[in-house]
């Protein structure tokens, strides 16, 4: 029995026009973009989240340091060095510079981009 068959047999109330092996090359793309954009947004919140305990662990050194009296730390110099890096039409060019480099050249962009949302929630 064709796959057009079997979800006829299955879903009777459907009226299938479409030969299911002209679809499947869509769904096999759909599928790979889907599973790859959900492993790249896990594995970017995991190393989002390795990267935010790193910048943490170095903070608590350097005040650990500045308390102990070894170093001295002007904080006003290094936000103002910082704060240009996090404006939100900063941070929303690096969003679009991520997505556009993880989807150059994928016929499946839309399938990968929705899925490494949903990984960045789930990761």
């Amino acid at each position: 029995m064709s796959a057009t068959g079997r979800v006829r047999a299955v879903l009777p109330c459907l009226r299938v026009n479409v030969d299911l092996t002209s679809v499947m090359p869509w769904v096999q793309q759909l599928s790979f973009g889907a599973v790859a954009g959900f492993v790249a947004g896990f594995a970017l919140k995991k190393v989002g989240k390795f990267v935010a305990l790193a910048v943490g662990v170095l903070f608590v050194v350097i005040q650990l340091l500045a308390w102990s009296g070894y170093l001295s730390v002007d904080w006003g110099r290094i936000q103002a060095s910082v704060d240009p890096l996090l404006e939100p039409t900063r941070l929303e060019q690096l969003w679009q510079g991520l997505l556009a480099m993880l989807t150059y050249n994928l016929p499946f962009g839309a399938a990968f981009v929705t899925a490494l949302v949903i990984g960045l929630r789930r990761g």
